[in-house]
């Protein structure tokens, strides 16, 4: 209003000098006198006005300045939903928005749909942007969801959780649960070598750590109840469910056979059926199969390294001079030392193979020197065996495996089966778990065992030299496939063969 004051003052002065210079008349003749006194009036007035006038203009244009407000229109998509008194005011909103909805859903992580938002700058003499109800109106445009990472095995999905970093963390979980750990110094080793005196040293190298199945994954919308608490997803990866089954033997079964058959490890089936006895199962045994179903199965590579003694040979001199079956020890042997690297892999921490990749000799044993009679028999042995299979592999060691006692050592190569010293056939034949079986005395209080055979070239009594042929691989007794069931008795006790090979 003030402005509008100042325009009427105005006015009135230039009102007021129109008529003063309408009533004095330049042209008149008389009062000259006059005339010139009043000439000054009128020429001041007219500066007068002249001044107000530009004060006017100055003053109003300063008022409406003053006065003039800026805002800011906002769209939402390309459409204008109203004006607010500037951008802070709805970025803020949106952040508090985002702040209200995350503490509304804790623990998942949502996303505010907001669309696309824009904004004009505008300006007005005496605007009143209604920032409220373009706020209002825009809580009435937006939406949110919730987004989790989906874990997906073979192309199922088997959970979610709330972001990558838990479903990262999960999965390293279950690897790690079948992973060796380290305790004490030691790792811990599930071996199947072993040592019947209690010198063996092991330790265990993680070569590898995967998922047998195809695990990914993948980042979707989804709904906040379908977000798994993380404890309860890894319990679901590696128990999954049970399935009750039990199997009753066949004619021609074996551990191995079945273990095959039902895709598990032998393992298994010995846990669950710890009245097993040196592999020693028969036609309508009922075998209790029953096994957790991970939904994921964690497979391990592990090199298992251990360092077992070397028995020392014994070096046998003939002298003329005694009797046969006399003997005098003229040196004691020592033993030495040798590291074998095995390969083991796993599956659920099932042992599912094992196999013998290295073999070093780290301190030779020293045999040990026996003078005996001259009159030798051709079937008395040297005391150092020679393996007796050529080319061998060894395919499962002597011990303790799966909680029972493995008595020899398994393994394949050359299918010709060769005596290991020299020595007398004392048996051949059928033996329980061993099938088609020889068993050679080595008249120096040795014996070696030979099963699984498919053919047996010897006959009882037969005199055998060390390297001849006695018989063929096979698959014969408890058996999982062709290989050589070897063994060591020395007086009567079980040996690990591989101290003397």
């Amino acid at each position: 209003m003030a402005f509008f004051n100042e325009r009427g003052r105005i006015r009135k002065v230039w009102n007021s000098f129109r008529q003063t210079f309408r009533t004095v008349n330049p042209n008149s003749t008389q009062g000259n006198t006059k005339h010139r006194l009043l000439s000054k009036k009128p020429l001041f007035l007219a500066v007068s006005a002249v001044a107000l006038l530009t004060i006017a203009g100055f003053s109003g244009s300063h008022y409406v300045q003053a006065h003039t407000v800026d805002y800011v229109e906002v769209y939402h998509n390309g459409k204008l939903i109203g004006e607010v008194g500037s951008e802070t005011q709805v970025e803020e909103w949106i952040s508090n928005k985002e702040k209200q909805i995350q503490e509304k859903n804790a623990g998942i992580h949502m996303v505010l749909d907001a669309g696309t938002i824009t904004y004009s700058d505008k300006s007005a003499y005496n605007a009143k942007p209604d920032s409220s109800a373009t706020l209002q109106k825009l809580e009435g445009l937006i939406a949110s969801h919730a987004t989790g990472v989906e874990l997906v095995v073979d192309g199922k999905r088997v959970g979610v959780v709330k972001d990558k970093a838990t479903a990262t963390a999960l999965l390293k979980r279950v690897e790690g649960k079948y992973s060796p750990t380290v305790k004490a110094g030691k790792a811990e080793v599930t071996a199947l070598a072993y040592s019947a005196d209690g010198s063996l040293k092991s330790k265990s190298a993680l070569k590898s750590v995967k998922f047998v199945e195809k695990v990914a994954t993948k980042e979707a919308e989804v709904q906040p109840a379908d977000i798994a608490d993380p404890e309860q997803l890894y319990l679901q990866l590696i128990k999954g469910t049970v399935k009750p089954t039990s199997y009753t033997v066949q004619d021609g079964d074996c551990v191995g056979c079945i273990a095959h058959k039902f895709d598990i490890s032998p393992q298994v089936i010995y846990e669950r059926n710890k009245w097993i006895k040196d592999d020693m199962i028969k036609v309508g045994d009922v075998l209790d199969l029953t096994v957790l179903q991970p939904q994921v199965t964690v497979e391990t590579v592990e090199n298992v390294t251990e360092t077992e003694s070397i028995e020392p040979a014994t070096v046998v001199q003939k002298n003329s001079n005694m009797k046969a079956g006399q003997s005098k020890v003229i040196r004691q042997g020592q033993s030495g030392k040798k590291q074998l690297v095995y390969r083991l892999v796993k599956q659920n921490g099932y042992l599912m193979s094992e196999e013998l990749i290295s073999e070093v000799v780290l301190k030779p044993s020293v045999p040990a020197i026996v003078m005996k009679g001259t009159k030798v028999m051709l079937s008395e042995g040297s005391g150092r065996f020679s393996w007796p299979v050529t080319g061998a592999r060894l395919t499962s060691s002597f011990g303790q495996r799966w909680g029972t006692l493995h008595r020899g050592v398994d393994m394949v190569g050359n299918k010709n089966i060769m005596a290991a010293d020299n020595g007398t056939v004392s048996f051949t034949g059928q033996r329980p778990g061993l099938g088609n079986c020889i068993i050679i005395n080595h008249h120096n209080g040795y014996e070696t065992v030979y099963g699984h055979l498919s053919k047996i070239s010897v006959k009882r009594g037969q005199t055998v030299e060390k390297g001849q042929r006695i018989g063929i691989m096979g698959n014969t007794g408890h058996s999982f496939g062709t290989h050589l069931h070897f063994e060591v008795h020395k007086n009567g006790a079980l040996q690990n063969p591989l101290k003397y090979l």
